[in-house]
């Protein structure tokens, strides 16, 4: 990463991982694509990890619906990537265009204000009142562009917009045109170039907001994004993701492994609702996902950083939690508190670790 970026709060995928992009495009030998910068087993490698070749797993969970992923890319129907709202999703969405087109920002946030033209395009008014419709006056938007450069265009939280903005989809996904009827001609008619497809998500909390209709439903595959399964996978999710933002804050703490295992053990109970021990608990209403771990963590460690001494200890973890878990909901608070009282207070007689845990819990009674 130049020094350029050391400003940025963020950098895209392929700025941020453009080192190993590079040695999988120089060691790529595999057939890829037309319009595709890397081959399909580079790209799953430039996600699942490459040790050869020093390339850092990226996504925790199912293997195979990468390849899935993949595959479904590399065909005529758009992907949309559906699950519980934090897990990855979007990374894995952004991950797949920096690998695939090499550009993850070609992107329309989806918002229930999201209107067709900030999709498709619009026109500078100035020049289309001086000129008339013409190309210099067009300003084309994420769709437009991806259609062109042959780009894949990522669409976030598409069940956010209004069913007949989500709908100016099918055409697009079933002609790979875009007509512009203000135009006459040739200018009139983007045809996509090979590569362009549309990858979008979804949260299944959100299905209820603005279901998709079935012709839009065709023009796409769904996958699953399901949280992780294996409490062991999650544990190095947490402590890899949460060591690259350290490290972007130039943060330094002591962040020990079984603090790491506490606070994933917590997010396990209160996301099953069902302890290891085998005990019953009510489940929050707040999404106990493994982005909100690494959240957790995260400020764990801040707090640690700059009101304690360095070291990360459950108690850090707990005042963090608390606040994660009653953000939604305030009566959220009652199910904590049982949490506390029944499954931590156990747990503090036997680890020290979950001693300091309980600790934090007069937090809950202010």
């Amino acid at each position: 990463m130049n020094s350029n970026n050391q400003a940025i709060l963020r950098a895209p995928a392929e700025t941020v991982y453009a080192d190993e992009l590079l040695r999988l495009g120089e060691k790529d030998s595999g057939p890829r694509p037309v319009g595709w910068q890397l081959s399909p087993r580079a790209v799953r490698s430039f996600i699942l990890g490459d040790d050869k070749l020093g390339v850092k797993r990226k996504f925790y969970g199912d293997d195979a619906l990468i390849d899935r992923c993949i595959v479904t890319l590399m065909s005529d129907r758009g992907l949309l990537l559906v699950g519980e709202p934090g897990t990855a999703k979007s990374m894995l969405s952004e991950l797949l265009a920096a690998a695939i087109s090499g550009n993850s920002i070609c992107t329309i946030q989806g918002t229930a204000g999201t209107t067709e033209d900030q999709i498709k395009y619009t026109w500078n008014y100035a020049l289309l009142l001086a000129e008339g419709p013409s190309e210099r006056a067009l300003v084309r938007g994420p769709i437009y562009d991806a259609m062109q450069q042959g780009y894949l265009c990522r669409f976030e939280e598409v069940t956010r917009l209004q069913p007949e903005i989500q709908d100016c989809l099918i055409s697009l996904l079933s002609d790979k045109v875009l007509h512009i009827s203000e135009l006459d001609g040739a200018e009139g008619s983007i045809f996509a170039a090979r590569g362009f497809n549309v990858l979008g998500t979804a949260n299944i909390r959100d299905r209820g907001v603005h279901e998709m209709s079935s012709a839009l439903k065709r023009r796409f595959n769904f996958e699953t994004v399901r949280p992780i399964n294996d409490r062991k996978l999650e544990m190095q999710l947490v402590r890899d993701q949460t060591s690259a933002l350290l490290n972007r804050a130039k943060v330094e703490v002591e962040f020990q492994q079984d603090v790491v295992e506490l606070l994933v053990t917590a997010f396990n109970d209160l996301r099953l609702g069902v302890t290891s021990e085998g005990i019953v608990i009510e489940k929050p209403t707040a999404v106990m996902s493994s982005a909100e771990a690494v959240s957790v963590g995260y400020a764990a460690c801040l707090d640690s950083h700059y009101f304690g001494d360095g070291v990360v200890s459950g108690e850090h973890i707990a005042r963090q939690l608390i606040g994660t878990v009653l953000k939604d909901n305030a009566d959220d608070g009652k199910k904590l508190r049982h949490y506390f009282d029944v499954v931590v207070k156990q747990r503090a007689q036997r680890q020290s670790a979950w001693k300091s845990v309980l600790d934090a819990r007069r937090e809950l009674e202010r």
